[in-house]
């Protein structure tokens, strides 16, 4: 009988090794003081730095990138979706007013490329260098018959830390307080399922087809990594501590909105207040869907919400206006329920 090896099954560890020489550079950018171990330790060791905190409390989350990973491989190009990855877990735990800490990232797929594993490692990094965490491990996970050819999934786990006093739950919001929103960078990662349909199999686009009311290919369009909103928390909470904020990202604003709100108030939004992005028009159009449905499938152009005080507003839109953001003032908290779309 003749003798078979691992890589005869399907796992190549020497590729493997070599994607993770290949990651190293992009993996280093990531950390600061606080990382204590490097590549390859059986656990990572991440120093936490809490003097200034009356009562810290780690604050965590965990998602994945979903069906836009099917765009990456339509395009083979796999360096932008592991800041998708960042961004679904980071902007969760900004949310609750943690300062981000550290992330660690999977990866699985049939075949290790080490180029391509190099890449979506790249991704992660930019995103977490965004989300300003240390990359402090992960694992690439090599499945033989378990993924189609070229085919990978990925999720991410981010640590971040709170001081218990400061944590943003919600519960201090009232009527009268007003929301800020900040601009997405289109439909981030949510909604592929729907977008896919639409485009692919509707119009019979692809990802290659220049679309005029874009300016843009339909493929660039749909790529664009999801925005970290790390800097203009971090810019907001310095001065004000805002009463709730919201990611506006699966289930988009009917989903999101009444997870923070506390029972018997409901938020008023004017949907005329700010610029939605094209490429939500154009599926719009594209599919005849209609607006109440777009809201709770997309973020129609803001990718996060922050609920203060009217008499912080002021001063709230121009901490992040310093931040490099373009607030909008988009809403209000309103007795009665839901979200109210004018």
């Amino acid at each position: 009988m003749s003798k078979i090896t691992y890589k005869d099954a399907g796992v190549d560890t020497v590729e493997g090794q070599r994607a993770v020489s290949l990651m190293k550079d992009h993996v280093k950018k990531t950390f600061n003081e606080n990382v204590l171990t490097g590549l390859g330790s059986f656990g990572s060791l991440f120093r936490l730095d809490v003097k200034d905190m009356e009562d810290p409390v780690l604050v965590a989350g965990t998602d994945g990138v979903g069906t836009k990973l099917k765009i990456a491989f339509l395009m083979d190009r796999h360096d932008t979706v592991g800041q998708d990855c960042v961004a679904m877990c980071v902007n969760d735990i900004l949310c609750q007013g943690a300062s981000p800490l550290f992330f660690l990232d999977y990866i699985a797929t049939g075949h290790v490329t080490a180029e391509k594993i190099a890449d979506i490692v790249k991704g992660i990094a930019d995103g977490c260098v965004l989300g300003e965490c240390a990359l402090v491990g992960g694992e690439t996970a090599e499945m033989p018959d378990f993924y189609s050819e070229g085919e990978y999934d990925m999720a991410g786990f981010a640590v971040g830390v709170a001081d218990k006093p400061k944590i943003i739950d919600g519960s201090k919001i009232k009527e009268g307080d007003v929301v800020i929103g900040i601009a997405s960078s289109g439909f981030h990662s949510n909604g592929y399922s729907l977008v896919r349909k639409v485009f692919f199999e509707k119009m019979g686009l692809k990802v290659t087809d220049y679309i005029d009311e874009l300016g843009e290919t339909l493929g660039e369009a749909l790529l664009r990594p999801t925005r970290i909103y790390t800097k203009a928390c971090k810019a907001l909470g310095k001065e004000i501590t805002p009463a709730g904020i919201i990611h506006i990202t699966g289930g988009g604003f009917f989903e999101n909105i009444p997870r923070i709100i506390p029972e018997g108030l409901g938020v008023k939004i004017d949907t005329g207040a700010w610029e939605v992005p094209k490429v939500f028009d154009y599926i719009a159009k594209s599919a005849e869907i209609e607006k109440t449905d777009m809201f709770s499938t997309f973020n129609m152009g803001i990718g996060m919400m922050f609920i203060v005080d009217p008499a912080e507003k002021d001063r709230a839109m121009e901490l992040l206006k310093e931040a490099g953001e373009t607030p909008a003032l988009i809403g209000e908290i309103v007795k009665g329920e839901g979200v109210i779309l004018c």
